[in-house]
């Protein structure tokens, strides 16, 4: 099966909480989307505010990874008033040294947003999968900058 290649919308402060655990929850845990990522998927999650509900706007890429294995499975996440909640995970083996990444400057190169200007209306959907191209985009721009970049700047840094 061929690899393919996924981004999840999230804010900020519950990307970070993916992260530090292996995995990866889209669509305020519905399992649909899950599903369709196999082991080996390239994923990238977009952050368009640093927090939940009303923070800071950031329009950054912030994590990206490898689905690391096929199976969907949900987790039991105790909630204030003592109930359980259980969204549906994948897990993930996330880039450690990924650095953020503004979406701004990347907007003419990638597929998913060069031909329209409302851009962002399919990213409402909170999943959609990238090209090949989009994904090795953004992930040449969230490699941390290297000593001599300095020396070279580029376009998008």
């Amino acid at each position: 099966m061929a690899i393919r290649y996924w981004l999840g919308v999230i804010q900020r402060d519950h990307v970070v909480l993916g992260v530090r655990h292996g995995f990866v929850q889209i669509n305020h845990g519905q399992r649909g989307g899950l599903d369709q990522m196999r082991e080996s998927d390239g994923f990238v999650y977009y952050s368009p505010r640093v927090s939940t509900p009303d923070g800071e706007p950031l329009k950054a890429f912030t994590a990206i990874g490898r689905v690391s294995d096929d199976t969907v499975y949900q987790a039991a996440v105790p909630r204030p008033d003592g109930a359980d909640w259980r969204p549906w995970r994948r897990s993930v083996d996330w880039y450690p040294d990924a650095v953020e990444a503004p979406i701004r400057p990347m907007l003419a190169l990638l597929d998913f947003t060069s031909f329209t200007r409302n851009w962002g209306v399919q990213l409402r959907r909170g999943f959609l999968e990238l090209s090949r191209h989009d994904f090795e985009l953004i992930r040449n721009e969230m490699r941390p900058p290297h000593p001599d970049d300095r020396r070279f700047p580029t376009a998008s840094r």
